[in-house]
Protein backbone atom coordinates (compact mmCIF):
# COMPACT_ATOMS: atom_id res chain seq x y z
CA UNK A 1 0.00 0.00 0.00
CA UNK A 2 1.33 3.29 -0.98
CA UNK A 3 1.74 6.09 1.67
CA UNK A 4 -0.92 7.97 0.47
CA UNK A 5 -3.12 5.00 0.73
CA UNK A 6 -1.71 3.93 4.36
CA UNK A 7 -2.50 7.68 5.29
CA UNK A 8 -6.14 7.71 4.52
CA UNK A 9 -7.05 4.24 5.63
CA UNK A 10 -5.34 4.85 8.78
CA UNK A 11 -7.37 8.28 9.01
CA UNK A 12 -10.75 6.54 7.96
CA UNK A 13 -10.09 3.57 10.74
CA UNK A 14 -10.21 6.61 13.30
CA UNK A 15 -12.75 8.18 12.06
CA UNK A 16 -15.09 4.99 11.96
CA UNK A 17 -13.64 3.33 15.28
CA UNK A 18 -12.31 0.78 13.31
CA UNK A 19 -13.82 -2.84 13.46
CA UNK A 20 -16.49 -1.82 11.16
CA UNK A 21 -14.01 -1.89 7.77
CA UNK A 22 -12.79 -5.84 8.47
CA UNK A 23 -13.26 -7.52 5.42
CA UNK A 24 -14.47 -11.19 5.25
CA UNK A 25 -13.72 -13.60 2.57
CA UNK A 26 -16.43 -14.91 -0.16
CA UNK A 27 -16.70 -12.59 -2.31
CA UNK A 28 -17.57 -13.70 -5.71
CA UNK A 29 -15.77 -12.15 -8.51
CA UNK A 30 -18.75 -10.98 -10.56
CA UNK A 31 -18.53 -7.26 -10.39
CA UNK A 32 -22.71 -7.35 -10.92
CA UNK A 33 -24.76 -7.06 -7.00
CA UNK A 34 -27.11 -9.37 -6.13
CA UNK A 35 -30.20 -7.28 -4.15
CA UNK A 36 -30.83 -10.24 -1.71
CA UNK A 37 -32.15 -9.15 1.51
CA UNK A 38 -29.19 -9.63 4.45
CA UNK A 39 -27.83 -8.68 7.30
CA UNK A 40 -26.09 -5.00 7.10
CA UNK A 41 -22.67 -6.67 8.25
CA UNK A 42 -22.49 -9.39 5.97
CA UNK A 43 -22.80 -6.45 3.29
CA UNK A 44 -20.49 -4.08 4.73
CA UNK A 45 -17.76 -7.05 5.03
CA UNK A 46 -18.21 -7.61 1.60
CA UNK A 47 -18.47 -3.92 0.49
CA UNK A 48 -14.75 -3.71 2.30
CA UNK A 49 -13.14 -6.71 1.19
CA UNK A 50 -14.18 -5.36 -2.19
CA UNK A 51 -12.42 -2.14 -1.60
CA UNK A 52 -9.39 -3.63 -0.17
CA UNK A 53 -9.19 -5.56 -3.96
CA UNK A 54 -9.47 -2.52 -5.67
CA UNK A 55 -12.59 -3.61 -6.99
CA UNK A 56 -14.25 0.09 -6.81
CA UNK A 57 -17.47 -0.22 -8.37
CA UNK A 58 -18.61 -3.60 -6.64
CA UNK A 59 -17.62 -1.75 -3.48
CA UNK A 60 -19.66 1.28 -3.88
CA UNK A 61 -22.77 -0.74 -4.81
CA UNK A 62 -22.31 -2.75 -2.07
CA UNK A 63 -21.65 0.28 0.15
CA UNK A 64 -24.80 1.43 -1.41
CA UNK A 65 -26.63 -1.38 -0.75
CA UNK A 66 -25.58 -1.30 2.86
CA UNK A 67 -27.84 2.70 3.09
CA UNK A 68 -30.64 1.32 0.85
CA UNK A 69 -31.62 -2.02 3.04
CA UNK A 70 -30.66 -0.71 6.58
CA UNK A 71 -30.97 3.18 5.99
CA UNK A 72 -31.66 4.13 9.83
CA UNK A 73 -28.79 1.50 11.16
CA UNK A 74 -25.53 3.08 12.12
CA UNK A 75 -23.52 0.06 9.32
CA UNK A 76 -25.83 3.00 6.77
CA UNK A 77 -23.90 5.72 8.42
CA UNK A 78 -20.45 4.45 7.84
CA UNK A 79 -21.17 3.16 4.78
CA UNK A 80 -21.90 6.21 3.55
CA UNK A 81 -18.66 7.83 4.75
CA UNK A 82 -17.22 4.79 3.21
CA UNK A 83 -18.51 5.34 -0.21
CA UNK A 84 -16.74 8.79 -0.12
CA UNK A 85 -13.32 7.03 0.75
CA UNK A 86 -14.05 4.99 -2.47
CA UNK A 87 -14.45 7.35 -4.71
CA UNK A 88 -11.03 8.79 -3.35
CA UNK A 89 -9.42 5.78 -3.99
CA UNK A 90 -10.94 5.24 -7.20
CA UNK A 91 -9.78 9.33 -7.69
CA UNK A 92 -13.09 10.12 -8.57
CA UNK A 93 -12.80 13.14 -6.29
CA UNK A 94 -15.67 15.31 -7.12
CA UNK A 95 -17.48 12.02 -6.17
CA UNK A 96 -16.45 11.74 -3.13
CA UNK A 97 -16.79 15.66 -2.34
CA UNK A 98 -20.44 14.84 -2.70
CA UNK A 99 -20.52 11.41 -0.52
CA UNK A 100 -18.66 13.86 2.26
CA UNK A 101 -20.23 16.70 2.11
CA UNK A 102 -24.10 14.63 1.85
CA UNK A 103 -22.60 12.58 5.16
CA UNK A 104 -21.89 16.39 6.57
CA UNK A 105 -24.93 17.54 5.96
CA UNK A 106 -27.18 14.77 7.24
CA UNK A 107 -24.97 14.02 10.30
CA UNK A 108 -23.01 17.08 11.48
CA UNK A 109 -22.76 16.41 14.96
CA UNK A 110 -21.58 12.22 14.12
CA UNK A 111 -18.10 11.86 15.67
CA UNK A 112 -16.64 10.82 11.78
CA UNK A 113 -17.75 14.17 10.72
CA UNK A 114 -14.37 15.75 11.20
CA UNK A 115 -12.62 12.79 9.01
CA UNK A 116 -15.54 13.98 6.22
CA UNK A 117 -14.13 17.43 5.99
CA UNK A 118 -10.71 16.13 6.31
CA UNK A 119 -11.45 14.12 2.61
CA UNK A 120 -13.25 16.79 1.13
CA UNK A 121 -9.83 19.36 1.71
CA UNK A 122 -7.82 15.99 0.43
CA UNK A 123 -9.44 15.70 -2.84
CA UNK A 124 -9.08 19.48 -3.27
CA UNK A 125 -5.23 19.19 -2.41
CA UNK A 126 -4.48 16.40 -4.28
CA UNK A 127 -5.79 18.07 -7.52
CA UNK A 128 -3.45 20.94 -7.46
CA UNK A 129 -2.12 21.76 -10.75
CA UNK A 130 1.55 23.63 -11.31
CA UNK A 131 1.46 27.00 -10.93
CA UNK A 132 1.28 27.34 -14.67
CA UNK A 133 -1.94 26.53 -14.53
CA UNK A 134 -5.24 28.03 -12.88
CA UNK A 135 -5.16 28.24 -9.23
CA UNK A 136 -8.79 27.67 -8.48
CA UNK A 137 -8.55 24.33 -6.95
CA UNK A 138 -5.34 25.51 -4.99
CA UNK A 139 -8.01 28.13 -3.42
CA UNK A 140 -10.56 25.54 -2.73
CA UNK A 141 -7.89 23.37 -0.88
CA UNK A 142 -7.09 26.01 1.19
CA UNK A 143 -11.05 26.95 1.87
CA UNK A 144 -11.03 23.24 3.13
CA UNK A 145 -7.65 22.44 5.18
CA UNK A 146 -8.45 25.94 6.82
CA UNK A 147 -12.34 24.74 7.32
CA UNK A 148 -10.57 21.76 9.04
CA UNK A 149 -8.31 23.04 11.59
CA UNK A 150 -10.65 25.43 12.23
CA UNK A 151 -13.74 23.38 13.26
CA UNK A 152 -11.44 20.83 14.58
CA UNK A 153 -8.36 22.37 16.20
CA UNK A 154 -7.06 19.85 18.50
CA UNK A 155 -8.02 16.66 16.07
CA UNK A 156 -5.27 14.55 14.03
CA UNK A 157 -7.11 15.91 10.90
CA UNK A 158 -5.89 19.40 12.12
CA UNK A 159 -2.07 18.62 12.66
CA UNK A 160 -2.19 16.98 8.87
CA UNK A 161 -4.00 20.27 7.39
CA UNK A 162 -1.63 22.15 8.61
CA UNK A 163 1.06 20.50 7.18
CA UNK A 164 -0.77 20.55 4.48
CA UNK A 165 -1.80 24.56 4.27
CA UNK A 166 2.34 24.99 4.26
CA UNK A 167 2.60 23.10 0.60
CA UNK A 168 -0.92 25.27 -0.38
CA UNK A 169 0.93 28.84 0.15
CA UNK A 170 3.81 27.67 -0.84
CA UNK A 171 1.78 26.76 -4.12
CA UNK A 172 0.18 30.52 -3.69
CA UNK A 173 3.44 32.26 -3.72
CA UNK A 174 4.80 30.23 -6.27
CA UNK A 175 1.93 31.66 -8.82
CA UNK A 176 2.14 35.15 -7.76
CA UNK A 177 6.52 34.51 -8.72
CA UNK A 178 5.30 33.14 -11.84
CA UNK A 179 3.18 36.02 -12.82
CA UNK A 180 5.87 38.62 -11.47
CA UNK A 181 8.98 37.17 -13.69
CA UNK A 182 6.34 37.15 -16.60
CA UNK A 183 6.04 40.81 -15.95
CA UNK A 184 9.55 41.77 -15.20
CA UNK A 185 10.45 39.76 -18.01
CA UNK A 186 8.37 42.42 -20.51
CA UNK A 187 9.65 45.43 -18.68
CA UNK A 188 6.47 45.83 -16.77
CA UNK A 189 8.29 46.98 -13.70
CA UNK A 190 5.43 48.52 -11.38
CA UNK A 191 3.35 45.17 -11.84
CA UNK A 192 6.22 42.91 -11.32
CA UNK A 193 7.35 44.75 -8.31
CA UNK A 194 3.61 44.37 -7.11
CA UNK A 195 3.41 40.63 -6.73
CA UNK A 196 7.27 40.03 -5.43
CA UNK A 197 5.98 42.88 -3.13
CA UNK A 198 2.75 40.38 -1.94
CA UNK A 199 5.10 37.06 -1.33
CA UNK A 200 7.50 39.15 1.07
CA UNK A 201 4.57 41.10 2.99
CA UNK A 202 1.47 38.08 2.95
CA UNK A 203 1.92 36.65 6.30
CA UNK A 204 0.81 33.54 5.05
CA UNK A 205 3.72 33.46 2.10
CA UNK A 206 6.73 34.35 4.64
CA UNK A 207 7.99 31.59 5.54
CA UNK A 208 7.78 29.85 1.99
CA UNK A 209 10.55 28.78 -0.08
CA UNK A 210 10.16 31.64 -2.49
CA UNK A 211 11.17 34.56 -0.44
CA UNK A 212 14.32 34.95 -1.14
CA UNK A 213 13.96 35.05 -4.80
CA UNK A 214 10.88 37.67 -4.55
CA UNK A 215 13.84 39.89 -2.62
CA UNK A 216 16.23 40.12 -5.24
CA UNK A 217 14.22 40.18 -8.14
CA UNK A 218 12.75 43.12 -6.26
CA UNK A 219 16.35 44.28 -6.03
CA UNK A 220 16.43 43.81 -9.95
CA UNK A 221 13.03 45.80 -10.34
CA UNK A 222 13.96 48.75 -8.59
CA UNK A 223 16.82 49.55 -9.82
CA UNK A 224 15.48 49.23 -13.55
CA UNK A 225 12.97 51.76 -12.27
CA UNK A 226 16.06 54.03 -10.62
CA UNK A 227 14.85 53.50 -7.34
CA UNK A 228 17.83 53.05 -5.80
CA UNK A 229 17.32 53.33 -2.51
CA UNK A 230 14.59 50.71 -2.15
CA UNK A 231 17.33 48.28 -4.35
CA UNK A 232 19.40 48.62 -1.25
CA UNK A 233 17.01 47.76 1.34
CA UNK A 234 15.33 44.84 -0.30
CA UNK A 235 19.19 43.78 -0.39
CA UNK A 236 19.89 44.48 3.29
CA UNK A 237 16.68 42.62 3.92
CA UNK A 238 17.90 39.88 1.84
CA UNK A 239 21.70 39.44 3.14
CA UNK A 240 20.62 39.87 6.88
CA UNK A 241 17.97 36.78 6.31
CA UNK A 242 19.65 35.12 3.58
CA UNK A 243 23.34 35.40 3.90
CA UNK A 244 24.66 32.59 1.70
CA UNK A 245 22.00 32.30 -0.79
CA UNK A 246 22.33 32.16 -3.97
CA UNK A 247 20.29 35.13 -4.69
CA UNK A 248 21.74 37.15 -2.06
CA UNK A 249 24.76 36.43 -4.02
CA UNK A 250 23.20 37.98 -7.27
CA UNK A 251 21.63 40.72 -5.74
CA UNK A 252 25.02 41.53 -4.40
CA UNK A 253 26.50 40.80 -8.03
CA UNK A 254 24.02 43.26 -10.02
CA UNK A 255 24.52 46.26 -7.58
CA UNK A 256 28.16 45.98 -7.86
CA UNK A 257 27.92 45.98 -11.83
CA UNK A 258 25.83 49.02 -11.89
CA UNK A 259 27.78 50.93 -9.35
CA UNK A 260 25.31 50.50 -6.19
CA UNK A 261 26.92 49.74 -2.64
CA UNK A 262 25.36 47.89 -0.64
CA UNK A 263 24.45 49.02 2.85
CA UNK A 264 25.78 47.79 5.82
CA UNK A 265 23.57 46.38 8.78
CA UNK A 266 24.46 48.93 11.27
CA UNK A 267 23.07 51.46 8.77
CA UNK A 268 20.10 49.61 7.61
CA UNK A 269 18.88 49.16 11.11
CA UNK A 270 20.18 53.03 11.51
CA UNK A 271 17.67 53.88 8.22
CA UNK A 272 14.57 51.80 10.25
CA UNK A 273 14.82 49.40 7.26
CA UNK A 274 14.63 46.59 9.23
CA UNK A 275 12.08 44.83 11.16
CA UNK A 276 11.43 41.78 12.94
CA UNK A 277 8.19 39.52 11.28
CA UNK A 278 7.53 36.30 12.58
CA UNK A 279 11.04 35.33 12.90
CA UNK A 280 12.53 36.96 10.33
CA UNK A 281 14.01 40.63 9.40
CA UNK A 282 11.48 41.87 6.79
Amino acid sequence: MTPRNLQLTRALALALLAGGTAACGGVRERADVQYVEEPATALYNRAADALDRGRYPRALALFGEVERQHPYSSWARRAMLMEAYTNYQAQQYDDAIENAQRFISLHPGNESAPYAYYLIAICHFERIMDVGRDQGTTERALAALNDVVRRYPDSPYARDARLKLDMVYDQLAGKEMAIGRFYLQRDQHLAAINRFRNVIENENFQRTTHVPEALHRLVEAYLSVGMTEEAQRMASILGYNFPGSEWYQRSYALMTQQGVAPVAVEEAERRGWLRRTFGRVL
